[in-house]
């Protein structure tokens, strides 16, 4: 009897308080910790060194950082009634929306989930096309490409039928990752119903500080804004493909070949550049030339942008990003040669993983991907789920946003180039810049557009092929070279979609980049055309971006965007204004254009 009449007492003293939730959360903080670090280790190496066995290896420790996560998210539920600190409950939300790949709290369905997103990695990194005899046990492998050759041959290539081969070749290796990557799906819808949400997709949304659904609807406010510009851009670049190429670019419905854009899947369209630059443009410059008669190596390209970083005010890579980066593509094993940057420890093992080539676009990656290296530095005193960038269209914004001081005034000062191009070149160096930026926007939409309407159930296994045509018609005004049937899987032959990376952050990013490099070109006290404008050398650009940086994910993402721009909510106003004179002279040279595509019944049909 004494016992019983104690166990109310018991229950009572076990109600958890506030104490008891900083207790839980120091403790999940340093396990996650010491786990995304043993993961992200695994994964460089799986990514580095593709076998079986790396393979296996970082599907394993990926399996034991979503099984602890897991588990810590359905613990931190006994917190949820308690009024804590908004610091504390805002750890609380990010622990639970912390997985990109939530699984199944059954071992084995756990088990299976993460040894799919492996193999389904894996099968990307080790995708070849070998021209005349793909597919044949006797191919000869010499002629065989991966990715990262393909794309410096489309690149360059001008000849239709090649580019149409390239094409169709690299797009086979989706074909056999399509029954897994249901399977992945189920596996990872299951995980976040059990986590409370509606699917992978609604989890992922969830991530933007506002509901689901208001952050959809804010993504198509923004799509609304910048369309007219990329229609402009669309009908001016389909004249000039069908004046080079003729039958083979003119279709009936307006869209363009998504094979004649330089690029494999016609997401950014810098390649085709001498195609469509203008009749009477004068002279400029190609910085992958002048890097190549330079001599230029991998590692002097990093140290191009490691420096641009310094001008700001901050402190060189750390000694251990150099011994640990790889630069180059090996001779002697498969790797992943999709440009990625890597906090591998959440501190200052910091990782650059790219197969440089030396070209105009390298070049720019390079101050892209230290842009999330340099983010990765300034929050790294900051609580562990804190350490990460306000949401994760910042993270991508970043480089991207020093990279538009990649101008004429900024080459010459690093002695790139003798002479700054007379104020005449701006409308080619816009239109240069458009072709990967504006041309990008439908496409970095699409791509989640995709998947949510996937993860939602809105569409079905049987008609995924035919669902990523008709938004990539819809809003890009693709279409595909020859005829896909449900047999192909198209959106197996884009990384992020077998990697499993969330992409509409790209999409953001496009838009954040302009806002932030019209805060730090105010901050430098410029004043000018906004195109021109370089921040280079700049300590109080450099002071002004770091403010925002060091918060990493502390607070909303509007309050850290106020920190750098005064603004709080997403804005395409500074893009636009950034292209002004593009547009202008977009709308003369396509005086008696019609404007926009119609969007084919058969969605997947070459015409």
């Amino acid at each position: 009897m004494a016992c019983l009449l104690a166990l109310p007492a018991l229950v009572a003293a076990a109600t958890p308080t506030v104490a008891d939730a900083q207790a839980f959360m120091d403790k999940a903080q340093a396990e996650l910790l010491d786990l995304n670090t043993i993961a992200g280790r695994a994964g460089w190496v799986q990514e580095t060194y593709i076998t079986g066995d790396t393979e296996l290896l970082a599907a394993k420790e990926s399996e034991r950082l979503i099984e602890r996560t897991t588990k810590l998210v359905e613990q931190a539920k006994q917190f949820d009634d308690v009024q804590l600190p908004p610091d504390l409950r805002r750890k609380f939300k990010l622990l639970k929306l912390s997985l990109t790949m939530p699984a199944p709290n059954d071992p084995k369905l756990r088990e299976k989930l993460t040894q799919l997103a492996a193999s389904l990695d894996a099968s990307y990194g080790k995708g070849k096309y070998c021209p005349g005899n793909e597919g044949s046990a006797s191919a000869d492998q010499s002629k065989c490409m991966g990715i990262d050759e393909i794309d410096v041959q489309m690149a360059k290539s001008r000849d239709p039928k090649e580019l149409q081969d390239l094409w169709t070749g690299w797009h086979k290796i989706g074909a056999p990752m399509r029954d897994g990557y249901a399977q992945f799906v189920d596996l990872s819808n299951q995980g976040a119903r059990e986590l409370g949400f509606a699917d992978t997709g609604a989890l992922w949304r969830s991530n933007y500080d506002m509901p689901p659904e208001q952050f959809s609807a804010e993504i198509e406010r923004i799509w609304t804004e910048v369309a007219p510009l990329y229609k402009e851009l669309h009908a001016y670049v389909r004249k000039r493909l069908i004046q080079k190429y003729g039958a083979v670019a003119d279709r009936k419905d307006g869209m363009i070949p998504a094979d004649l854009l330089g690029n494999m899947w016609a997401q950014e369209w810098g390649n085709i550049y001498d195609i469509v630059a203008p009749d009477s443009a004068p002279p400029t410059y190609d910085v992958g030339r002048i890097l190549q008669e330079r001599h230029a190596d991998a590692k002097r390209i990093v140290q191009y942008g490691e420096s641009f970083f310094e001008s700001l005010g901050y402190p060189p890579l750390p000694a251990t990003f150099w011994e640990r980066s790889l630069l180059t593509k090996p001779v002697d094993r498969d790797v992943v040669c999709h440009a990625s940057a890597w906090d591998v420890d959440s501190d200052q093992d910091v990782r650059l993983k790219f197969c440089i080539h030396g070209t105009s676009d390298d070049f720019t990656t390079v101050h892209h991907e230290l842009g999330h290296l340099y983010y990765d530095l300034a929050y790294r005193n900051q609580p562990f789920l804190f350490r990460n960038s306000a949401n994760d269209g910042f993270h991508e914004a970043i480089g991207d946003a020093i990279a538009l001081s990649i101008t004429p005034e900024y080459l010459k000062k690093i002695g790139l180039i003798q002479q700054v191009p007379p104020p005449s070149a701006d409308i080619p160096l816009l239109l240069r810049t458009a072709l990967d930026k504006i041309a990008f926007l439908p496409f970095g939409l699409m791509i989640d557009k995709w998947r949510w309407e996937v993860f939602s159930g809105k569409v079905k296994p049987a008609d995924y092929n035919r669902a990523w045509w008709a938004l990539r018609e819809q809003y890009q005004g693709i279409a595909p070279p020859v005829n896909r049937t449900e047999a192909d899987f198209d959106p197996g032959a884009k990384y992020h979609i077998p990697a499993n990376t969330p992409y509409v952050r790209y999409f953001l990013a496009r838009i954040y980049q302009f806002q932030f490099y019209q805060a730090m070109c105010q901050a430098a006290g410029y004043s000018g055309p906004l195109n021109r404008c370089s921040v280079y050398g700049s300590k109080e650009a450099g002071a002004r971006l770091h403010a925002m940086l060091a918060l990493g994910q502390s607070k909303p993402w509007p309050e850290a965007l106020k920190v750098m721009t005064g603004e709080s909510k997403i804005d395409a106003s500074a893009m636009i204004e950034y292209f002004r004179p593009l547009l202008a002279w977009l709308k003369q040279q396509n005086r008696g254009e019609t404007l926009g595509w119609t969007v084919a019944k058969n969605p997947m049909s070459a015409e």
